[in-house]
């Protein structure tokens, strides 16, 4: 009997990788739907920002924590844990980019991939 592997939806992923940036006060949160967008290398990326380098590797970690618990998934790749800069955490057809502010103010992504449905999320914190 063949096993099924169950995919988990892109958008609800991406719902559950916002509510871990928000478990640890993420600021800036912002999503990029690129399902519409031809030659995108992923269905969606979300990007928030963090005021330290220990907070950035904070909300990177309660992503990571959260998405294992509610979905049983994990990044296939994590890159820039080591100095908290930018860290990135790929799950193939989401991806999250956590920036220390100063950074993220440097590299613009969100300007990047402008022809993406772009969903800024409020917080309350």
């Amino acid at each position: 009997m063949a096993k099924i592997i169950e995919e988990i939806d892109s958008k609800v992923l991406s719902e559950v990788i916002v509510e871990g940036m928000q478990d640890n006060k993420a600021d800036n949160i912002v999503v990029i739907d690129l399902r519409e967008v031809e030659n995108a290398v992923t269905d969606f990326f979300v990007i928030c920002s963090g005021d330290s380098p220990t907070q950035v590797e904070g909300i990177a970690n309660s992503v990571v924590r959260l998405t294992r618990k509610e979905l049983k998934e994990k990044p296939w790749h994590q890159e820039g844990k080591g100095n908290s800069e930018w860290v990135l955490l790929d799950y193939v057809n989401v991806v999250a980019h956590v920036f220390y502010k100063e950074l993220r103010d440097y590299y613009e992504l969100e300007n990047l991939w402008a022809d993406g449905k772009r969903t800024d999320i409020s917080t309350n914190y």
